[in-house]
């Protein structure tokens, strides 16, 4: 670029480089997505298409920016680890943010019908996101640990209609509402036809084993054969997967034309439902935290 009088206003942006020889993680957020799921008919308690069209959009992302080297995502959240030696952007914040969020929500509107085939997107979503620095590997697993055991303890918000009023059910519930929480809510109110509210009273004070006796006495719902999904999220890792696929290869004259079916290795973002949060899992892939992904 020319220089001109004009360059002097490059001194007004800031420095957001990160820290070297720190992990830089990327969490993006729904904005507002209990109305997005209210609007959009998602099933409650969890909607497995939603769960998978976001892990859809976090694999684009990972494909696209390839020195992320795991994500975690449960509900209308994913978090991105970016490699700790990453000079990606010139590690500017702004960059590792913005580039994300972009090409995650991009992607959610470009996915949307191969999910809910039936639903028209009615608007487009937003996501916010933040960037945190993490020090070593043990902070980085507390984080992972840490977005894991929210998923247990996720709250959700749901409509509650008196006369003439709108309230939320958050506004009523107090505390967290974790997964097996929100299995025995919805059960109560779409099983048993009681009221938001109603479902709330007649959980209060119960504690783990009471709900399970809840869901088994009354609805006939083990919870431990739940999906992993629900109960864990979703992780994403680098594994090298076999794509079979028929296309056209050169061959000797006398077979022009004819497809043959290809075999290829390719390493991909694949998901696992797996604990984060004890030792097996970090044991079974210690390249992610070895710094030379």
């Amino acid at each position: 670029m020319a220089k001109s009088k004009f360059e002097y206003v490059r001194d007004f942006e800031a420095d957001d480089t990160c820290l070297p020889h720190c992990w830089v993680v990327v969490r993006l957020d729904g904005r507002n997505f209990h109305r997005f799921a209210e609007k959009h008919n998602f099933a409650k308690p969890n909607d497995s298409r939603a769960l998978q069209l976001m892990t859809k959009c976090a694999q684009t992302v990972m494909e696209e920016l390839e020195d992320i080297v795991i994500a975690y995502g449960q509900s209308d959240e994913y978090s991105f680890v970016f490699r700790r030696k990453s000079n990606w952007f010139k590690r500017r914040a702004s960059k590792f943010m913005t580039l994300v969020a972009s090409q995650f929500a991009s992607s959610y509107v470009f996915y949307w019908r191969d999910y809910f085939e039936d639903q028209p997107l009615l608007y487009p979503p937003g996501f916010d996101g933040r960037v945190v620095l993490y020090p070593s590997n043990q902070t980085l697993k507390d984080y992972l640990s840490w977005r894991q055991a929210d998923c247990k303890w996720h709250s959700v918000t749901v409509q509650v209609k008196l006369p003439n009023l709108y309230i939320n059910a958050t506004d009523l519930i107090q505390g967290h509402i974790n997964n097996l929480y929100n299995t025995v809510f919805w059960a109560l109110v779409q099983q048993s036809g009681l009221t938001p509210v109603q479902a709330q009273e007649r959980l209060k004070g119960t504690l783990a084993g009471d709900k399970n006796e809840i869901l088994f006495s009354q609805f006939h719902i083990n919870y431990n054969d739940e999906p992993q999904m629900y109960r864990k999220g979703t992780v994403l890792v680098w594994q090298k997967v076999d794509e079979v696929r028929t296309q056209e290869v050169r061959l000797p004259v006398e077979m022009e034309g004819q497809r043959m079916t290809v075999t290829r290795t390719r390493t991909r973002p694949v998901p696992l439902h797996s604990d984060l949060i004890g030792d097996a899992f970090w044991k079974e892939h210690p390249d992610i935290l070895s710094g030379e992904n």
